[in-house]
């Protein structure tokens, strides 16, 4: 999966970016409806967990192939390959996050939060 950095979702998107791609390598996205526990939702769930699973074995993998004195250029660079995969399927599943966390509030900085306790 390729992974657009300059594209990335913004908090408070109404759409979930999608483990996956089309058949032609564009983004898939989910407009969840009623409890954001459909079907969709739990599969993407699931494809998040097992790329997480296999980002952090490939990261084990990738520090024992380095520490092969030798690793020659073949499996270093399968061990890239498969590494930059973990990665960019990991910076992928970020972004879907991001975009579903809140949207910030648009009071600026100076502004009081009225959720907070003030000390006066």
């Amino acid at each position: 999966m390729t992974y657009d950095p300059d594209n990335a979702q913004q908090p408070g998107s109404p759409l979930r970016l999608l483990p996956w791609e089309t058949w032609d390598g564009r983004p898939c996205y989910l407009a969840a409806s009623g409890s954001g526990n459909g079907y969709l939702t739990r599969k993407a769930d699931r494809m998040e967990n097992q790329q997480m699973h296999n980002a952090a074995v490939a990261y084990t993998d990738a520090e024992t192939t380095l520490r092969n004195a030798a690793a020659g250029p073949l499996l270093l660079r399968l061990m890239l390959n498969r590494t930059t995969t973990a990665l960019g399927n990991t910076l992928r599943i970020a972004d879907s996050r991001l975009g579903r966390l809140p949207a910030p509030s648009d009071h600026g900085p100076d502004d009081e939060d009225p959720l907070l306790p003030t000390s006066r």
